[in-house]
C-alpha cells in the first residue's frame, strides 16, 4: 500500500512521508530510545562537562528530576510572562550561535505587520555590521536583550558595548532599556543588576536546544506572539516521541542513519515550501552539526562523525542547487517542509491559487529526485504557526538526539568550537605582542615573526590588519614575503 511508509500524528498535524526514503529501524534504535529515557530522567548525559540535559523540562518543567529544578523553570517563566515592552517600538537582541539563530528562525517565522515591536539583531562582532543595525534606532525607542549563558561571551559583549556606546551618545542610559538573559552569579549577572530585568539561564541547557526557554519565551513575550502554543507544540511533540510506535523522530533518525550509512554520507537538505520557515536551515546547521560534528565517539575512538545540513527555501533552491541535487553527486538526503494550510489563495499567472503552484514545485522537484533515484522525505505540519514551529523544533531536538545515540557519540559538547575560541584567544594576543615589535626600523612579516616565535604567514596577515587600522605603517614589496611594516 502507498502508505506504508507514511507516519500520521493526528494530536500533532504533522505527516513524516519516508515512501521516498530508506527507513529501515537500525536494531540499536530501542537502547537509542532508553538513552533518552534516561536523559530526561535526569542522566549526566553530558559527562565531558559533568552536565545534566534538561531542554526537554523547558516545556515540561513537571518532568524535572528535581523539585528546585522545576521551581526555577516556572519561576522564570513566570517572570518572562509579566516582561513589558512598555512603549519601546524596536526591539535589538544580541547574541552569538543559540542565543540568535533560534530567535531569528522565531521572528522571521513569527512576524506580522501588526506587531508592536520591530526585532533588530546583532549577532556577530563586525564593526560595520554595528553601525548598519545600530544607525536607524532611536535609543529612546529601543529595547534591548543581551543573551549570553557564560556572560563572557565575546561576540556578544561587543556588540553589548557598541549599544551601549549608541545610547551614550545619543544620551540616553541603556539600563532602564536592557534586560539579560544569562547563568545567574555570571558576568552579566553582576553587570545587569541595575537592568529592566535579569532572566536566568542553566548550565544543563545547550545553547543549540535553548529556544523553548528563556532564549525563546522572552521574545515571544515580548513581541506578543503565541508563547503558549509554542511550548505545547514542542511539549506534545516531545510525549509523541517518547515511545517506540508511531515515533517521527525515530523514524527520521532511523532515516539518517540508514541514507548515510550511519557514518554521514549523505547531507541533509532542508527545502521548506514556506518563507516564514526560510531560516529552518540555518538553525538547524547548528543544531545538527554541532551535535553531531565529532572527531570521538564516546569509547574514545576517532570516528570523525558529521552530518552537513545545508538549505535555504523552495521553489527558490530549485533555480539554485536542485539541478546537482538530482544530476550531480548523489550525497544529499533531500527533507521538503511544507504546511497544510497554505496561506491565502492569490490568483497565480493562470489563474490558479499561488499555493497550487508552490505545491506543485515541491511535488515536482520530489518526483524529479525520485527519478534519478535521489532519496528524500516530506515532513508536513498544519501550518507556520507558533505551535508548528514548536512541534518542529522539538521533533529534530530528538531525532538528533536519537541519531548520537545511534552511533555512540556525545551530542551535547563542542570540544571544536572550544578550540576555536583558544586559539582565537591565541591570536588576538599574538596582534599586541607584534603591535608591541614594530619600530621605526622596517622589518619583514618574517622577521617580527621570528622575534616572538611566530608563523609568518600568520604575522603578515595581522601586520596588514594591524596598517588597515592605522597601528602600523605597510612598505610595499614585491611579493608578500617582502612586505615591511614600522610602528605608525
Amino acid at each position: 500500500m502507498f502508505d506504508r511508509h507514511i507516519l500520521r500524528c493526528e494530536s500533532l498535524g504533522l505527516i513524516l512521508d519516508l515512501t521516498a526514503a530508506p527507513s529501515e529501524a537500525p536494531p540499536q534504535l530501542d537502547d537509542a530510545l532508553r538513552a533518552m529515557a534516561a536523559i530526561e530522567d535526569g542522566l549526566e548525559a553530558n559527562l565531558d562537562e559533568g552536565r545534566m540535559v534538561g531542554h526537554y523540562w523547558l516545556r515540561a518543567p513537571h518532568l524535572a528530576p528535581t523539585e528546585d529544578i522545576r521551581q526555577s523553570i516556572e519561576a522564570a517563566l513566570e517572570q518572562v510572562r509579566a516582561l513589558d515592552p512598555g512603549e519601546h517600538t524596536d526591539l535589538l537582541w544580541i547574541g552569538i550561535g543559540g542565543s540568535a539563530l533560534g530567535p531569528r528562525l522565531v521572528a522571521d517565522c513569527l512576524a506580522t505587520a501588526r506587531d508592536t515591536l520591530r526585532v533588530h539583531f546583532l549577532d556577530n562582532t563586525d564593526p560595520d555590521g554595528f553601525d548598519r543595525t545600530l544607525g536607524p534606532l532611536d535609543p529612546a525607542k529601543t529595547l534591548v536583550v543581551v543573551v549570553s549563558k557564560s556572560g563572557g561571551t565575546v561576540e556578544t559583549r561587543n556588540g553589548m558595548l557598541a549599544a551601549q556606546a549608541a545610547f551614550a551618545a545619543a544620551g540616553e542610559p541603556f539600563a532602564p532599556h536592557a534586560i539579560a538573559i544569562t547563568g545567574e552569579g555570571s558576568r552579566l549577572w553582576e553587570a545587569a543588576d541595575q537592568w529592566r530585568a535579569r532572566v536566568p539561564m542553566w548550565d544543563w541547557v545547550g545553547g543549540r536546544t535553548s529556544i523553548t526557554g528563556p532564549v525563546g519565551t522572552v521574545l515571544l513575550s515580548l513581541c506578543g506572539w503565541d508563547l503558549d502554543s509554542f511550548l505545547d507544540g514542542a511539549m506534545c511533540c516531545d510525549a509523541q516521541t517518547r515511545g517506540a510506535a508511531d515515533n517521527p523522530a525515530a523514524a527520521l533518525a532511523s532515516t539518517w542513519y540508514a541514507a548515510g550509512d550511519g557514518a554521514g554520507n549523505r547531507a541533509l537538505v532542508i527545502e521548506p515550501y514556506r518563507d516564514r520557515f526560510a531560516l529552518l536551515a540555518s538553525y538547524l546547521q547548528q543544531l545538527v552539526m554541532e551535535s553531531i560534528g565529532k572527531r570521538l565517539d564516546r569509547q574514545g575512538r576517532v570516528v570523525h562523525q558529521g552530518l552537513t545540513v545545508y538549505g535555504n527555501r523552495g521553489s527558490t533552491d530549485q533555480h539554485a542547487f536542485v539541478q546537482q541535487l538530482r544530476d550531480g553527486r548523489d550525497d544529499a538526503l533531500v527533507h521538503f517542509i511544507e504546511t497544510r494550510q497554505p496561506g491565502s489563495l492569490t490568483a497565480g499567472v493562470d489563474g490558479s491559487p499561488s499555493a497550487d503552484h508552490l505545491l506543485g514545485f515541491l511535488y515536482g522537484t520530489r518526483a524529479a529526485l525520485t527519478e534519478a533515484g535521489r532519496p528524500s522525505l516530506t515532513i508536513q505540519v498544519a501550518d507556520a504557526s507558533a505551535r508548528s514551529l514548536g512541534i518542529l523544533i522539538a521533533l529534530f531536538e530528538r531525532a538528533v538526539g536519537l541519531y548520537a545515540e545511534l552511533i555512540d557519540i556525545n551530542a551535547y559538547h563542542q570540544p571544536g568550537v572550544e578550540a576555536g575560541k583558544k586559539a582565537a584567544g591565541r591570536t588576538l594576543a599574538l596582534l599586541s605582542r607584534l603591535a608591541g615589535a614594530l619600530t621605526e626600523e622596517a622589518q619583514t612579516a618574517a622577521q617580527l615573526g621570528a622575534a616572538l616565535e611566530a608563523d609568518a604567514g600568520l604575522s603578515w596577515r595581522l601586520l596588514h590588519h594591524l596598517a588597515a587600522t592605522g597601528r602600523a605603517e605597510l612598505v610595499p614589496g614585491r611579493r608578500p614575503a617582502e612586505d615591511r611594516f614600522v610602528s605608525a
